[in-house]
Formats: C-alpha cells, sequence, structure tokens
C-alpha cells in the first residue's frame, strides 16, 4: 500500500508512546476512526486510529512494530481505512495485513484496492440454501454433516488435532471445489502455514487459493484485522465475479485473543473472565459478512481454539451461536487413538433433518448417537462389575459401538508421513451403508482392530 508524499496530507505529532498505543496530537483537522497514519523512518510505522480523546487529539495501535518512535515525532493522516487488493492476478499468492506479498514472489501490479471494512449484505440479497457440502471425512459427513454458504467450527483444545482436520478439509475439497479457496491465518504459527502452502503448491490446487496471514509474533492490531481482509477478498470473488469461496479460519479464537489484547492496551475494564466487553459486537461484526447471496455462497470452515477445553468459555460461547455445524474434538477421544477425535454426542448440525439429508441418513446418524450414547452410559458399569454382568442386549449395543468409533476413524493425507497409512476419502454413500451394516449387528464377528483406520466397510474385510 503506497502513499504518496504529499504536502497535503494532515500533519500531526506524537504525544504520547505506550507500547502499541500511540496518541497523537492534530491541530488542523482531526482523522477519523479507522483511519490509517505513516510515521517513522520513510513513513514506515502504521497507526490505526481507534478512538478520539477530545477534538484534536487522537488514539491508535500500531500495525506495524512501533521501533524508532520517539514523541514529537511527525504523523500523517492517509485518510484511508486499511485497503488489500483484488483481482484475478492476486490468486495463488500468500499476503498480510496490509495487502503485502510475503511469499517472496514477483511483484504484485493490482489495480483495485479495497478497504477492508463492509457492512454484512441486507437480509433482502442474502439466501438459505439447504445443500450438504461434502468433505469426504466419515465422522463429519454422517454426523455433523456441513452446510453449503454455511458456517462450520471445529471446537478443541490444544493438541486434539483442529488445524490437522482443517488442513484435510482443504486437501479433500480443493480439488473438487469449483470455485475459489481463501485460507486465513489468525495468529498461525509460522511453521504451520509454511507447511500448508507447501502442501497445496505440491497438490497443484495453489492457483485458486489466496492466503491471508497474521503471525503469532505480529502486533496485535494486525492479527486483530487480518480476518476483515481475507473476508474482503471473499465477498469480491462472491459479488464481483459471482463465485463461490471456500473460507477456511485458523483460528477464530486468536482473532478474539487479538481483540482481548487491543482493549486492555486501549485501557477498557476487561469484562467476564478477562475478556474484551466488546466481545459479541467483534466478533459478530467479521461472522455476519459470511453469508451467501443471490451472487454466490461464502462457506466458511473455521477452527476454534477452546481454551482449558472448557466449552463455557465465552470465547466458545460467542462463536456457537454463529455457526450452522459445530464439530467438537474430544481430548479423550483422542487419548484412546481414535482420529479424527470428533465427540459424536457434542457434535451438531442444522443440516441433519429429515428434509435436507433424506429420512435414511437422519435415522443412520440418530440411531448411531443412541448406541454411542447408551455406550457411554454402560462405560462406568462396565469399569466396576465388567462386560459379564451385562445383560445380552447391553452387551450387543456395547459391541456395536465400540465397532462403529472405530468405523468412524479414519487415515488423513496430510498425517501420511507420520502415521505410515494412505489417507483415505469416503463418499457419503459409503459411510452410511458402513455405519448402516455395523449398527445392525453384521460385523459383531469381526475384530475391532479390523475396522480401525480404514476407508470404506469393504476394506475391513481384506484384514
Amino acid at each position: 500500500m503506497i502513499v504518496k508524499q504529499s504536502q497535503h496530507l494532515n500533519q500531526g505529532t506524537i504525544i504520547s508512546i505506550r507500547s502499541s498505543v500511540i496518541d497523537a496530537l492534530f491541530p488542523e483537522r482531526i482523522p477519523a476512526t479507522r483511519n490509517i497514519l505513516r510515521t517513522g523512518e520513510d513513513r514506515s510505522v502504521i497507526v490505526e486510529v481507534q478512538t478520539l480523546l477530545d477534538t484534536t487529539t487522537v488514539r491508535g495501535i500500531t500495525i506495524t512494530p512501533p521501533q524508532g518512535l520517539a514523541e514529537g515525532s511527525p504523523i500523517f493522516d492517509t485518510g484511508q481505512t486499511l485497503r488489500v487488493p483484488v483481482g484475478q492476478q492476486i490468486l495463488g499468492r500468500v499476503f498480510n495485513v496490509l495487502g503485502q506479498t510475503i511469499d517472496k514472489g514477483k511483484g504484485l501490479s493490482a489495480e483495485e484496492w479495497r478497504s477492508i471494512y463492509h457492512d454484512p449484505p441486507p437480509l433482502e440479497q442474502q439466501t438459505t440454501s439447504s445443500e450438504v457440502f461434502q468433505t469426504g471425512i466419515k465422522a463429519i459427513d454422517v454426523l455433523a454433516p456441513l452446510e453449503r454458504g454455511g458456517k462450520a467450527g471445529l471446537f478443541g483444545g490444544a493438541g486434539v488435532g483442529k488445524t490437522v482436520l482443517i488442513m484435510e478439509i482443504i486437501h479433500n475439497m480443493a480439488g473438487k471445489h469449483k470455485g475459489v479457496s481463501v485460507f486465513c491465518g489468525i495468529g498461525e504459527r509460522t511453521r504451520e502455514g509454511e507447511e500448508l502452502y507447501r502442501e497445496m503448491r505440491e497438490a497443484g490446487v495453489l492457483a485458486n487459493t489466496i492466503m491471508f496471514y497474521g503471525q503469532m509474533n505480529e502486533q496485535p492490531g494486525a492479527r486483530f484485522r487480518v480476518g476483515h481482509a481475507a473476508l474482503t477478498v471473499a465477498e469480491y470473488f462472491r459479488d464481483d465475479l459471482k463465485q463461490n469461496v471456500l473460507l477456511l479460519v485458523d483460528n477464530i479464537f486468536r482473532f478474539i485473543q487479538a481483540g482481548m489484547e487491543v482493549s486492555g492496551l486501549m485501557g477498557n475494564l476487561p469484562s467476564r473472565l478477562g475478556y474484551q466487553p466488546t466481545l459479541g459486537t467483534e466478533l459478530a461484526a467479521l461472522e455476519e459478512r459470511i453469508c451467501s447471496t443471490r451472487a454466490g455462497a461464502i462457506t466458511s470452515v473455521q477452527a476454534v481454539y477452546v481454551p482449558a477445553d472448557d466449552f463455557t468459555d465465552p470465547a466458545a460461547v460467542h462463536t456457537f451461536g454463529h455457526l450452522s455445524a459445530s464439530v467438537v474434538l474430544s481430548r479423550k477421544k483422542a487419548s484412546e487413538g481414535l482420529y479424527p477425535a470428533i465427540d459424536p454426542l457434542q457434535s451438531n448440525s442444522s443440516m441433519l433433518v429429515p428434509p435436507v439429508v433424506g429420512s435414511r441418513h437422519y435415522g443412520i446418524a440418530q440411531e448411531a448417537k443412541r448406541t454411542l450414547a447408551s455406550y457411554e452410559e454402560l462405560k462406568d458399569i462396565i469399569a466396576m462389575l465388567g462386560m459379564e454382568e451385562l445383560s445380552q442386549e447391553d452387551r450387543n449395543t456395547v459391541n456395536r459401538a465400540r465397532r462403529l468409533e472405530r468405523f468412524l476413524t479414519q487415515p488423513f493425507f496430510v498425517t501420511e508421513q507420520f502415521t505410515g497409512h494412505p489417507g483415505k476419502t469416503v463418499s457419503l454413500e459409503d459411510a452410511l451403508t458402513g455405519c448402516e451394516r455395523i449398527l445392525n449387528g453384521e460385523y459383531s464377528k469381526q475384530t475391532e482392530d479390523a475396522l480401525y483406520m480404514i476407508g470404506s466397510l469393504d476394506e475391513a474385510k481384506k484384514q
């Protein structure tokens, strides 16, 4: 984003510097909130106005590191908000929050730049579709199907497989998805970003993908705005080019966390559990822009870190309300080696109703959940008294549930190098048939191990 060295730029003076917070005096004309200010050597330090302190003083947060600044330094109002480039030429590139390429590729000559701040489309322009978005992952497609043009959340604590799951969805969908994929890394580890970039390039899907990163080590202001930057690009492809967009976000909690840091730096009193008082508003401003219109659909899959595995945490609670499907990852499942570690009893989807998925799919999913719920209730009795004390009916239930649990595991393409198991995608029909036959007791004599880490049921017979 280049700003011309114009004599007409509104000039002010820095009067206070506290960490990432800058106070500046503009005696002639006060900048508007969200305006970008430039200061420092070569005007390379970027500050976003957050609030107006009085008629001549503003308080802003730095987007780039504030090194080299001093009180009394000049600061210039650009009269613009943060902007990002749009157009076909940005496909296959990696950007930061300022719209600068960070993939060491050739220079970008974007003709059009757009502000990252937009209102959600009005209700009369939005559409409500009821089409299922298949991922090729058995546990999701059967028990918590995603909505095309909807928002799905992958919830879980640290180390239960959220990023791996979202990378697998990217792998499975990128080839099939007839549109553009936008990946947004908020507070991402550099290692994860580099691995994803390399995998997408090797898979040959990078040409239809745009990536935005606000890395873990960047200023909270940058991490707080990178989600809006990625959404602006997604909206361009949806509204202007009439394309369907797959938007993948990792991780929404880091967006909330960056907002908490910004709020604390600005001196706002914290609310419940230390979160910012504006948590609900900030999250809604981002999430409400992700929707389907008559022009096209934005289908979003978002990883959501759950602090200390506490699903009553305000960050998780506020995020739940915006989603059409919630896939919950369980540490208990992960400890048992059942990957993906999806908890079928806590995961849910608004798509899992007979008018959308059909009565057969709905019936199989409900029966699977009933069987698994009964097994959970029987676990205490088994632990205390053993299987021998159960009735024959309960033993059959346990037998079916344990086989179903193992059938719902699946080897992933993105983990081949670690597990040694070649990755599998499973069609919805194969997944449903497999669950149905296990629930009917057809595989009660088959060993549990034969159903572990396979694709369709046909593979179990070979073992």
